[in-house]
This record gives C-alpha cells, sequence and structure tokens, in this order.
C-alpha cells in the first residue's frame, strides 16, 4: 500500500513536481491585490482556470498561507503517482 507524505522543503516539492512535468500554476481570478491564488500545480493538460507562476511566486503564496504538500511518490501498483494536495501545516 503507497502512502502520502507531507512535505515543507521547497527543493524537494520542486523535484516532486518536475519529475512529474509538472508547473506551478494558481487559479485565475482567485486572491488578487497581491495576496495569491488557490495554488495548484499543472501537469501540461489544457485547463482554462489555471495561470502559471513563477517558482519564486508559488513559494512565496506558500509560505504566507504556511502550507505543506501532501504527496505521493507511487501508485499501489507501483506507478508513478501525480497524488497532491496542499494542506495547512
Amino acid at each position: 500500500m503507497s502512502q502520502a507524505e507531507r512535505i515543507t522543503n521547497h527543493d524537494q516539492i520542486r523535484s516532486w513536481a518536475e519529475a512529474r512535468g509538472a508547473r506551478p500554476a494558481q487559479v485565475k481570478g482567485v486572491g488578487g491585490g497581491g495576496e495569491g491564488g488557490i495554488l495548484r500545480f499543472d501537469f501540461g493538460e489544457p485547463e482554462e482556470s489555471l495561470e502559471e507562476i513563477s517558482w519564486d511566486r508559488f513559494f512565496e503564496i506558500f509560505e504566507d498561507r504556511k502550507l505543506a504538500l501532501l504527496e505521493q511518490e507511487e501508485t499501489g501498483s507501483g506507478e508513478t503517482s501525480r497524488f497532491f494536495k496542499f494542506i495547512e501545516r
């Protein structure tokens, strides 16, 4: 059975995302005025609701909101997993 891991280290988060072809993104139109939007990863499939942001901006929002990434390395069958969720620390 595959388990999820909670991480806050920026290098680990970036490595996890890039290994899966993901880019940092936020939901469009949410949290304007400098406070940042809802964080997501864009895996390259067209999602009009997302806008790509820089890793610096991504981690600025991540830290401001005191988030952690709950991620899964592999599925139960041993394949690379793209499961993730942003949670409070």
